[in-house]
């Protein structure tokens, strides 16, 4: 490969093609110094990646090895369909106000530009996509580029982009995520699951606009810089990798149904933990 490796995978479900992703990623991507290495880490693992999950909806979806538990899901779930922590985002205008540059959920359904009213942009791809569905111009995006070239922490997820197609008799939602940076071990789980249920929304508020079902098609989340930061790749190796030869898959994953009532269990505490979080 002349210049930074370009991977592939495919899985079933979420839980394998996330797992998938990790193990191409540790094996086949380049060595590449970051922005944020502190002195003596190691080099980053990195590659373009593009990850296709064949039926998002399909159980296990859930990998018990990502960095978190139940109720951390379900928080980032809420904050990215919901915006519960949209009050965190910092006036771009007061340069004393250090709060959070952006939510994706503000992004995607509040995007902001001067001197005009907040675009809802999921609303917008929904209209269109129930309006003419092979439309190719269905998309979402984050990027502000008067603001994102110089802020300290511009967003990583860049556009959602979907598609409908009709197999026997059905219409079918295919959806496309492009990061310019994801990390792969520490983030990309959270970010594909809350997505995959912002693509069961969107199918379910299309369906809701032109009278017809829509049934839930692939996902693909296309990323510029999919990386493992050097910093952890002892935590990798030891919990990850070495867990893959203690545990057979179904071992490795957990169904998301029985996870569900925990997780839905969890939300007024998370309700008034994000607004406390707005408190000084």
């Amino acid at each position: 490969m002349n210049g930074i490796p370009i991977l592939h995978v495919e899985g079933d479900c979420i839980a394998r093609a996330w797992e998938n992703s990790l193990i191409a990623l540790y094996e086949k991507g380049c060595d590449i110094k970051t922005q944020y290495d502190k002195p003596g880490d190691p080099s980053s693992k990195d590659a373009t990646m593009i990850m296709t999950i064949l039926d998002p909806l399909k159980e296990p979806m859930i990998h018990r090895d990502f960095p978190g538990g139940p109720e951390d899901l379900q928080e980032y779930v809420m904050e990215v369909c919901e915006g519960i922590k949209d009050h965190l985002v910092r006036d771009p205008n007061d340069p004393e106000d250090t709060r959070w540059e952006y939510t994706y959920h503000q992004r995607l359904f509040a995007y902001t530009v001067p001197t005009f009213q907040p675009f809802d942009q999921i609303e917008m791809l929904c209209q269109k996509l129930a309006e003419t569905p092979y439309t190719r111009r269905a998309q979402a995006i984050t990027w502000k580029v008067w603001e994102d070239n110089t802020c300290y922490d511009p967003a990583c997820m860049q556009s959602i982009w979907g598609r409908i197609t009709e197999e026997e008799g059905q219409q079918v939602l295919s959806m496309n995520v492009r990061f310019r940076s994801n990390d792969a071990y520490k983030a990309a789980f959270m970010n594909i699951f809350a997505l995959v249920q912002l693509q069961k929304r969107i199918a379910g508020r299309i369906a809701e606009l032109s009278g017809k079902a829509v049934k839930f098609g692939r996902y693909c989340h296309i990323v510029d810089s999919y990386h493992l930061y050097g910093s952890y790749f002892e935590e990798f190796e030891r919990r990850f990798l070495n867990l893959l030869k203690k545990r057979s898959f179904e071992k490795r994953t957990v169904r998301y149904e029985d996870w569900r009532d925990m997780m839905e269990a969890a939300r007024p505490a998370i309700l008034e933990k994000a607004k406390n979080m707005g408190r000084k």
